[in-house]
């Protein structure tokens, strides 16, 4: 189906109404690298936490999010955890605050605060930005691969969808680049405007046109039910045969051992804070670190009901009108076709044009992001601290544009071979994260870590999971049974006890970080954790310090926030399907959880 001149009107004004705002705001963001980057730690946290909240609201993950609750139902909202969703909550509670007490231009920058300026400090420095410069790499080609896929079937041009996706980023890459954060943050604003309404309409429609009865027959019995037992008992036979064997492959069947296996990594993860990038950036962009804490929280409000609703929708009409197509591709199914077939034959003139305009916000707020967060590590980590100390300020925003043209061209020519290396990105993205986790969670928590530890954590991590994502047979012995699917997740493991004994080798083979860093560390970000020497000696010369650390609070605070997080997950949900006692029971949860929240975490958060 190809656009007609309505809703082709609709897409071309919304990008060229970006491309203004970008301009617009140039000269604003060209004041200096605070400004470029963080817009110089002045934008409200709502502002910051919608622009975050529409930098995670991609196509890619959309189209996911749709395919697993076509297949798993209610039991989908689980699945999310093995990003985790839930880090988010850990970042609102607590590590936001901890993190935006550095001051920190990056998280790079960060590894100062901690480690100090010796050549272990160096070294870890140099870790984190190569994590993070590959990890921008990665996903640009990897949205580069998907998105002129998706527009390809409903623009008119007839253009290749490489063509497609080159057009697009360098769109996005216009008003990102000349605008810096300010442009980022305020065409999110936008965004995520055209994502909600768009998210409504699909409900709607969604609503309007199929009945619960209809839902019924369409799906297995279990389907409509949150919570599971050992097994997923979920059986699609008479329905959708070849479903069965999707779910087989996925290695979903014995629900409760992947459950806890996804929710002990999501937990470490969690633990080891923000990885560096943009979630990081907006973090560092607040005003205060109780505004950062704030944000946090307004991301969740801001991302998972609206983003849901539009999930619900295109699943149901997949659901009831889809399935036939399904049956007839066989043990060949492609779930990805239930968004461009349902956006074909059921959304109506005008409205089409608004939901692809907000699905291109998506892919466009996603893309922004992580260009936005590649030139303030090769600029400011790497740049001004090695090659020119000295630079201009015009300098030093001249490469910042030279940086983030030059990531796009990179990000475009790996997209352009993803066929062939979309493989390969997926296991270096899984390999950084396997390998980012022990590292984390030592830097935070315990004094006597250092910097030669972080880095020799992190090297040991990633070659450890490059090496078992290559070859899994040196730990399948220990997990005969698993899917292919799940090596990286029940890898975790094994790379976490490889890495941790390298944190602890490079750590306890080396002397320990200097009083003064340690102490002026802990004045700043007053952490929990093993920390009771270092605080000894701080209230030893200042004995005026009182820390506002209290992990007893903090995790019960985690506890009803992932409660409460999960019920704005399911109320969409629960909305769309018109389940009407399921709805009224997540509206309870997600107000009781509210009130607990206002007075356990809320009220005394502090800078």
């Amino acid at each position: 189906m190809k656009l007609g001149l309505i809703d082709t009107s609709i897409i071309c004004s919304y990008l060229v109404l970006t491309i203004i705002i970008g301009f617009v705001l140039t000269k604003r963001a060209a004041k200096g690298l605070n400004s470029y980057f963080l817009a110089d730690k002045g934008l409200p946290y709502w502002i910051l936490g919608v622009s975050d909240a529409g930098g995670m609201f991609d196509i890619t993950g959309t189209m996911w999010l749709v395919y697993i609750v076509f297949v798993y139902g209610l039991k989908s909202v689980w699945l999310p955890w093995l990003w985790p969703v839930f880090n988010q909550i850990f970042l609102m509670v607590y590590m936001s605050k901890w993190m935006r007490r550095s001051n920190a231009m990056t998280g790079a920058e960060w590894i100062n605060t901690r480690f100090g300026s010796d050549r272990g400090a160096v070294l870890a420095h140099i870790s984190v930005v190569v994590f993070a410069l590959v990890s921008v790499i990665g996903f640009l080609a990897y949205g580069f691969a998907g998105i002129g896929k998706f527009l390809a079937p409903f623009l008119p041009w007839g253009f290749s969808p490489n063509t497609y996706a080159m057009a697009l980023m360098l769109v996005t890459a216009v008003y990102v680049v000349a605008g810096g954060m300010y442009s980022v943050v305020l065409t999110e604003l936008l965004q995520f405007t055209v994502l909600t309404i768009s998210s409504l309409a699909v409900a709607i429609v969604a609503m309007t046109k199929i009945s619960p009865e209809a839902i019924s027959a369409a799906v297995p019995a279990g389907w409509k039910d949150l919570f599971f037992g050992w097994h997923l008992n979920l059986d699609w036979s008479g329905l959708i045969q070849s479903v069965n064997v999707k779910i087989a492959e996925d290695g979903y069947s014995l629900f409760t051992i992947f459950f806890m296996m996804m929710l002990f990594k999501g937990v470490l993860v969690s633990f080891a804070g923000p990885a560096p990038n943009y979630d990081m950036q907006r973090i560092l962009a607040t005003r205060s670190p109780k505004d950062a804490s704030k944000m946090n929280w307004f991301v969740c409000c801001c991302l998972f009901f609206p983003r849901y609703l539009m999930i619900s929708g295109f699943t149901v009409m997949g659901l009831v009108f889809f399935s036939p197509q399904i049956r007839a591709m066989g043990s060949h199914i492609d779930f990805e076709q239930i968004l461009p077939y349902t956006l074909s034959n059921f959304m109506p003139v005008g409205v089409l044009g608004l939901v692809l305009a907000g699905l291109l916000a998506a892919y466009m707020s996603n893309f922004a992001a992580t260009v936005n967060a590649a030139p303030a590590y090769v600029v400011n980590d790497i740049y001004k601290r090695y090659i020119n100390p000295n630079a201009s300020r015009r300098t030093l925003i001249v490469m910042c544009y030279v940086v983030s043209f030059a990531f796009l061209v990179v990000g475009i020519l790996f997209g352009l071979h993803a066929r062939d290396i979309n493989q390969v990105t997926q296991w270096i993205v899984s390999a950084l994260w396997g390998g980012y986790t022990a590292a984390n969670i030592l830097k935070w928590y315990w004094w006597r870590f250092n910097g030669y530890g972080y880095f020799w954590g992190m090297i040991t991590g990633i070659v450890a999971a490059l090496v078992l994502s290559k070859f899994p047979f040196l730990y399948l012995w220990l997990y005969p049974d698993i899917a292919a699917n799940l090596y990286p997740l029940y890898s975790f493991p094994v790379i976490l006890v490889l890495s941790t004994a390298g944190c602890m080798l490079g750590t306890l083979l080396t002397k320990p970080e200097g009083d003064e860093i340690l102490m002026k560390f802990y004045r700043q970000v007053r952490p929990w954790g093993f920390w009771k020497p270092v605080h000894e000696k701080v209230v030893q010369a200042d004995p005026s310090f009182k820390s506002d650390a209290n992990f007893k609070r903090d995790m019960f605070n985690i506890v009803i926030g992932i409660i409460w997080q999960t019920s704005l997950v399911v109320l969409p949900l629960y909305i769309v399907i018109r389940e009407k006692k399921s709805m009224y029971e997540a509206i309870a949860v997600l107000i009781i959880t509210s009130f607990i929240l206002k007075k356990t975490w809320w009220n005394k958060i502090t800078d």
